[in-house]
């Protein structure tokens, strides 16, 4: 009989995992305000922003649904299943199977939407921008599909390692990525200045690329976020064929698995898709502002509750195999305490200080704007925050389908919101329509959760 973990040494385990995550987290949020930091500098909310922001919309879509998120979380466990069996070699020729596969099937993908990225800016991503913008918007995206592909290697190689309990290099990957855009706007962008300390510092680029200099950053980042990561493939022996079977069972289970994270994932870049959609017909720097406040909202919800969520996850699932249904609920309490209790105070601390967070974070002439957006943002950061462990907690006992229903529901309500709130809110309207929504979600998955291990 196996013998049951101490519950105390089971929360040690779990809170000192957080703290690793947490710290890479950090860090890597770090160089990403950075990043907004020197491009909102260099360009302020406006057309040129709103345009590179908006071309990263389905080339994020395309990466989550085909390589990123979805096909990680597929290939993990099975990939962790041939570790666990000492089979290395097996282990090696899936993931080269699901490397090769995603590569592939991204590599298609991004072909044809680069060839019509012209049709789809104008009939589905900002139908509000200008001929001009809708132009600069397509080409941008263009080259930004050519960090997807990136990304698709680069992510299974990240969950290759991970599977390993080797987190160093996966953590300092996104660092990479955000050097490698700021690269792009201190080197490839256009002349400006910052201010240290009272003193002016003159920045002169290489080349003056404008906007299409920050798109080359990307590109960059990304070949970076996938090289860091090779000494760790290396240490571990890693072995790849240029190949693959559909009949091999490890690749067919990863894609049996991945079918539901799609679904669920989908809904979760529809409603981004949506957002921008409807913001590309407010003023000017609306999508800018959306962007900004979205990105300072993110910063306690990721260093907090996506480090305990991703911490959390494994011990979920090993009471949920073992059906101690006691232990997982009380597990999932724990967590969720845990995370409000950090973020309920954020959420009062991001509307008090939107303004100077804004300013310090993407300079005075964008602060009012974006803390504008923050202020609503903020409404939605506790059950924003909350869904990192309610939804793992149905993926632990195997259940997608619930979160998937739950999430398209709440989709809509957050649809729905922001089509009413933002003719008096403008944007602000926007971002509380996403809050409502969050919080509806979040709400229905717990209630749900403790409905079914009521009496437990």
């Amino acid at each position: 009989m196996q013998k049951l973990r101490n519950p105390t040494s089971t929360d040690r385990r779990v809170i000192f995992s957080a703290l690793i995550v947490a710290a890479g987290f950090t860090v890597s949020k770090f160089t990403g305000v950075l990043d907004d930091f020197i491009v909102g500098r260099v360009f302020g909310a406006g057309r040129e922003l709103d345009a590179y922001y908006a071309a990263f919309k389905l080339p994020d879509l395309l990466f989550t649904l085909i390589a990123g998120g979805a096909m990680a979380a597929a290939f993990m466990p099975v990939f962790s299943g041939y570790l666990a069996s000492g089979d290395r070699a097996g282990a090696w020729k899936l993931a080269s199977s699901t490397l090769n596969l995603a590569f592939l099937v991204t590599l298609a993908v991004a072909a044809v939407a680069a060839l019509i990225a012209p049709w789809l800016v104008r009939k589905f991503l900002a139908p509000g921008f200008e001929p001009d913008q809708q132009f600069l918007t397509a080409s941008l995206m263009r080259l930004v599909l050519v960090q997807t592909a990136v990304f698709s290697v680069s992510g299974i190689v990240m969950s290759a390692l991970q599977a390993h309990q080797h987190f160093l290099l996966p953590a300092l990957a996104p660092v990479m990525y955000n050097l490698g855009i700021i690269g792009g706007a201190v080197f490839l962008t256009r002349p400006f200045t910052l201010s240290a300390f009272g003193v002016p510092i003159h920045i002169q680029p290489i080349k003056e690329l404008g906007v299409y200099g920050l798109a080359a950053g990307v590109v960059i980042g990304a070949l970076m976020h996938l090289l860091i990561q090779v000494p760790g493939l290396m240490r571990f022996g890693a072995r790849w064929s240029p190949y693959f079977l559909l009949s091999d069972p490890g690749l067919r289970r990863v894609l049996v698995l991945l079918g539901p994270r799609i679904l669920g994932l989908g809904v979760v870049q529809l409603n981004a898709v949506i957002l921008t959609n409807l913001a590309s017909r407010l003023s000017e720097g609306s999508l800018t502002s959306l962007e900004f406040a979205w990105r300072l909202m993110q910063m306690p919800e990721t260093i907090v509750a996506t480090a305990i969520g991703t911490a959390v996850f494994p011990t979920l699932s090993e009471l949920a195999a073992q059906h101690r249904r006691v232990e997982l609920r009380a597990m999932m309490r724990k967590a969720l305490g845990a995370i409000l209790l950090v973020n309920v105070p954020a959420t009062i601390g991001l509307i008090l200080l939107a303004r100077p967070l804004s300013g310090f974070a993407f300079g005075s002439q964008n602060a009012a704007a974006v803390a504008y957006a923050l202020q609503f943002y903020a409404l939605g950061l506790a059950g924003h925050s909350a869904l990192e462990v309610a939804a793992r907690t149905f993926y632990a006992q195997q259940d997608t389908r619930t979160p998937l229903m739950v999430a398209a529901g709440s989709m809509l309500v957050a649809v729905t919101a922001s089509l009413v709130l933002m003719r008096p809110l403008s944007y602000g309207g926007l971002a509380l329509g996403n809050a409502i929504g969050f919080t509806v979600e979040a709400g229905v998955l717990v209630w749900l959760m403790e409905k079914r291990l009521r009496g437990a």
